[in-house]
């Protein structure tokens, strides 16, 4: 090390030394950002480790479509045939139970329990032989004996079961028991937005629970290809094959891939987000510490001018200094993301597999870190550009980094601030004139509060009003239904048909329900962009409404409605016409509207009629009167009708978007403690730097006369006033442009929303939050005021 690398180190050391206050902020600050992204970056990248893990393990088809009621084998044979690029394929059976015939006993305890608060399909199933295995947490591949049972980790961690746990599951036959031996993973369907999960048992005890009776038979027909690229052609083909069955969802590996990391994947990009904002404040911060620096030191600079040294030089001394603060706030936030992305990831690895700090997780945190100390280091050396303009003579004789035109400029513009202020504030107390008079002057000073507090408002709103959104009651309209109180299903029962009508007649009669609707899910076919499709069409009335349409309206007759998926992936608009078939008839329909939905895929279709026969399910909504409780009515029907499931509508949008509602949870506490927190932080921060350079003038004041408690209520009430208007605008961005940005950053994810509208609590996102950072600015001016009642203002006239 030369003696000039010496010297700047131990300047840079003894300087951080001495303002430890303003190093301690600002590194806080970069800390936290360097933190926020790299534990965002990380938790991405040990997500779809762990799912790719899985799938290495699992080997999950690339293809696959699930089907319920008769199939033709000899077409499937016959299809895969005529199709090259298939590697294995195979038909999985499986019987399916509705949760309420499922309990759970631990003989050593006594404890039981059931499935019956769960909307996910109970599948029955035995292990696969060629791909598709349902696998232990070590990777290998069980299977079960006589009496066994493998549970999906899903349930063991949401029923808290254990090995040697009893199964108990009704059939018609009576009961059958099974000794829970182990937990799987499922590839196929570990996600938590999967409409299903998967039991694995022996081959024995499969055949005897379909004898016994009670559960509904389905199948997926599952393809694994010699290349992924062949995928999109074997689809299209088996969509324009009339022959093979399709009555249920189709997934592809990449859409499995993209739905097992969703919501994770979501909460990390939340955390990214919430991280760039607060680089921004940083950027600010850094900025606003610099330029103070500067202005402090500018006879030291002008100094090191005097006597030769080149402005790089001086400006890489000063650079130093902050790049040494960013390196180790980065570093601080890089270590505490490692332990922090462990965390987070630990439901993801019980639900899919076990992904440490593997050979990506080091390049993804530096690429994370790095970019937040690049862009701090960036906007370092941007402002410290400033140098070279600094003149030697003003530097050193007037204290000023301005050169004499500068200056000259300057003061013009204060003193016409100064006049407009004294023409408008004619009206106030000689004190809150003065202050007003002071923000006008050093308007470009103060800005530095209202940009923070206009960030810190945007940082703790949108994470919290999309967590509102998701919970909200009329979101239920984003996902295809209508906004009703109860919703029963008809899908697991011998003659879908008869149980439909049976509970659809109980419904219409009873006098506690009111707007009862019955939608029949009939399968149709139609001709697309690729070829021929298969359409699901929901067939009913819906002429109440039971969308929310971006373009058009609900379906009449001759006419038909298209979630937006589908109109996309059939290349039709609002007022096209569309051919759609099954094998009674042929329909021409013109599309009436476009609407958003987020079930089955994202791929439905309405059309208004009434079927009685011949449909795949049947889902029934209806409204209750105001003195019933939807929660009874449900737990009545489902005592009364065991062939079909009814749910309170709010505990059922509750449960299917509990994992999406918990990313959001997670994102909105963080922003707020983190929002909060570097809004004090940066209050505090400013203040003492405005306070340590206005003593000159507060000591004038007070020796004028001016009480130290009016000098400190002068503080309190400039800081509020700047806060105010941050906070006011920041609440107006949050509700315009932040929410056109949230809804297109939703838009880009394959989950069928096109257009979000949020729907935020007003009582916390325009009340509560304002107030609480409103606070929060007051409480740092009182903090950093406080001091001037015990401070000595002769002292201050001298500077």
């Amino acid at each position: 090390m030369n003696i000039r690398s010496s010297v700047y180190l131990r300047y840079v050391a003894n300087d951080l030394r001495a303002n430890k206050t303003v190093t301690t902020a600002l590194l806080l600050v970069v800390t936290l950002s360097a933190f926020l992204m790299g534990t965002g970056a990380l938790v991405m990248e040990r997500t779809l480790g762990s799912v790719d893990q899985l799938f290495d393990e699992a080997k999950p088809p690339h293809f696959l479509q699930m089907h319920s009621g008769q199939y033709d084998l000899t077409a499937l044979e016959e299809f895969a045939a005529g199709q090259p690029g298939i590697e294995s394929w195979f038909i999985e059976d499986m019987l399916g139970f509705d949760g309420a015939a499922i309990g759970w006993e631990r003989p050593s305890t006594g404890e039981s329990g059931d499935f019956a608060d769960s909307l996910i399909d109970n599948l029955f199933v035995t292990q696969n032989t060629e791909f598709d295995h349902l696998v232990e947490e070590s990777g290998a591949i069980p299977r079960p004996a006589p009496g066994e049972i493998y549970v999906p980790v899903g349930y063991q961690q949401r029923y808290e079961l254990r090995v040697g746990d009893e199964l108990v599951v009704g059939t018609d036959a009576g009961t059958e028991h099974y000794v829970v031996q182990g937990f799987v993973r499922d590839g196929q369907m570990a996600s938590s937005l999967s409409p299903a999960i998967r039991f694995l048992i022996s081959e024995p005890d499969f055949a005897a629970l379909r004898q016994a009776g009670g559960g509904a038979s389905e199948i997926i027909v599952e393809y694994r290809m010699t290349d992924l690229a062949l995928v999109g052609e074997l689809q299209r083909a088996y969509d324009a094959d009339a022959a093979v069955p399709k009555n249920g969802p189709t997934v592809t590996y990449a859409l499995a891939r993209v739905f097992n990391a969703f919501s994770d994947g979501l909460a990390a990009m939340a955390l990214m987000l919430v991280s760039l904002l607060l680089i921004a404040i940083a950027l600010l911060s850094v900025r606003f510490v610099i330029r103070g620096t500067l202005e402090d030191e500018v006879r030291e600079i002008g100094t090191m001018k005097a006597i030769g040294l080149p402005s790089h030089e001086i400006s890489r001394l000063y650079l130093l200094r902050y790049g040494a603060m960013t390196v180790i706030g980065c570093l601080i936030g890089a270590g505490a993301a490692i332990a922090a992305a462990h965390l987070l990831t630990r439901s993801v690895q019980v639900n899919f597999a076990p992904a440490g700090f593997g050979a990506l997780s080091a390049p993804v945190l530096l690429a994370a870190v790095g970019l937040v100390a690049g862009i701090v280091l960036l906007t370092c050396w941007r402002v410290l550009r400033s140098v070279k303009k600094v003149e030697v003579v003003n530097a050193l004789v007037h204290g000023s980094l301005l050169g004499e035109r500068q200056s000259a400029r300057r003061a013009k513009r204060q003193a016409r601030r100064l006049h407009r202020t004294s023409v408008a504030g004619r009206f106030g107390t000689l004190n809150s004139r003065l202050a007003v008079a002071d923000l006008r002057a050093e308007s470009r000073q103060w800005l530095l509060i209202p940009v923070v507090y206009f960030l810190a408002t945007v940082l703790i709103t949108l994470p919290m009003s999309l967590l509102n959104t998701f919970q909200d009651p009329g979101f239920v309209t984003h996902m295809g239904s209508p906004e009703a109180d109860v919703r029963a299903d008809v899908q697991f029962a011998d003659d879908v048909d008869a149980a439909g009508a049976e509970i659809l007649a109980a419904m219409t009669e009873d006098h506690r329900l009111t707007d009862v609707q019955a939608h029949a899910n009939v399968l149709y076919e139609t001709t697309g962009v690729d070829g021929p499709e298969t359409l699901r069409i929901a067939v009913g009335d819906h002429s109440a409404g039971s969308a929310e349409f971006l373009d058009g309206r609900s379906p009449g007759e001759q006419e038909i409605a298209l979630s937006a998926l589908n109109a996309d992936k059939l290349g039709v608009a609002t007022g096209d016409e569309l051919t759609v078939r099954n094998q009674d008839d042929e329909l021409t329909l013109t599309v009436s509207g476009i609407y958003q939905d987020i079930t089955s895929g994202g791929y439905t279709a309405k059309m208004p009629g009434r079927v009685t026969a011949g449909a795949a399910s049947y889902v029934i909504f209806a409204n209750t009167t105001d003195e019933t409780d939807p929660e009874a009515v449900a737990s009545e029907y489902n005592a009364t009708f065991p062939d079909a499931t009814m749910w309170p509508m709010q505990e059922y949008l509750d449960q299917l978007l509990s994992s999406l509602t918990d990313a959001f949870r997670s994102a909105a506490v963080l922003s707020l403690i983190f929002g909060v927190a570097v809004a004090l932080l940066i209050t505090c921060l400013f203040l003492r730097w405005r306070l340590s350079r206005d003593r000159p003038v507060m000591g004038a004041l007070s020796a004028i006369g001016f009480s130290l408690r009016e000098l400190a209520g002068q503080v309190q009430g400039k800081t509020v006033v700047t806060a105010s208007a941050g906070i006011g605008l920041g609440a107006v961005f949050a509700a315009t442009a932040g929410e056109w940005f949230v809804g297109s950053l939703i838009a880009t994810l394959p989950f069928g929303l096109v257009s979000l509208t949020l729907l935020p609590n007003p009582w916390i996102a325009y009340l509560a939050y304002p107030l609480l950072l409103l606070a929060t600015a007051y409480v740092g001016a009182v903090l950093l005021s406080h001091s001037l009642r015990r401070a000595n203002t002769s002292d201050w006239l001298r500077g």
